[in-house]
């Protein structure tokens, strides 16, 4: 079963642009689901979705803002794939595609609770570890997105891959009982800083650490 960018919105986040809420049903829509990668030896990761932010290309903080380029195709392309870029050219993060082909918008994937393969994630996140970890680096094994895209192995090989397919694909699950979403304004970037397109599992250990966090607010309000 393949994402397929269905969550839905409360009417009082209705955006002036409807075509906004494809990305923010995306970013919604993926919290709770299972990212669940099968590395090249054998050994498999999964991880759960607990964090991630809203971009399309009616927002000036996101790639696709200026238009298609060579760089962010596959952000046009249909939902559902990886767009997958790099950061200060040695980390890289992934965003899931959404809405219509064509139409240039995403959720990018900021944060994952470890469900399985601890171990295996460690392993690609810390090389140089013995296997004993810190408490430090347990606590932020996949907490941020460049974390994240390392403890997967996720690298621009996988740009375009069709995320219902191995070896990394999305299985939705939601959410569980008692979890509820937040937003808040997105971390890192300069334009549109103040829009509340970042969403996290209210609660989650391995959200993001941000004083953001401290001022979330519940996706009805």
């Amino acid at each position: 079963m393949a994402y397929d960018g269905a969550a839905s919105l409360p009417e009082s986040r209705s955006s002036a642009d409807p075509r906004e809420q494809y990305a923010e049903r995306a970013a919604i829509g993926l919290l709770g689901s299972l990212i669940v990668r099968d590395f090249p030896d054998g050994t498999r990761a999964v991880v759960r979705i607990v964090e991630t932010e809203a971009y399309d290309q009616l927002d000036p903080a996101s790639h696709t803002y200026r238009g298609r380029t060579e760089r962010n195709r596959a952000m046009f392309g249909p939902a559902n794939h990886a767009y997958v870029y790099s950061i200060y050219g040695m980390h890289h993060c992934i965003n899931v595609t959404a809405g219509p082909d064509g139409f240039g918008c995403g959720a990018l994937i900021r944060a994952a609770q470890p469900i399985e393969g601890r171990d295996v994630l460690a392993h690609h996140r810390y090389p140089a570890s013995d296997g004993t970890l810190t408490a430090a680096q347990r606590r932020n094994l996949t907490n941020g997105p460049a974390k994240l895209c390392q403890a997967l192995g996720i690298g621009m090989d996988l740009y375009g891959h069709d995320m219902s397919q191995p070896p990394l694909r999305i299985v939705p699950c939601g959410l569980e009982a008692g979890e509820s979403v937040a937003r808040t304004p997105r971390i890192g970037i300069r334009k549109a800083a103040d829009r509340l397109r970042r969403y996290i599992i209210m609660g989650n250990p391995c959200v993001t650490p941000s004083p953001l966090n401290a001022g979330a607010r519940d996706i009805e309000n």
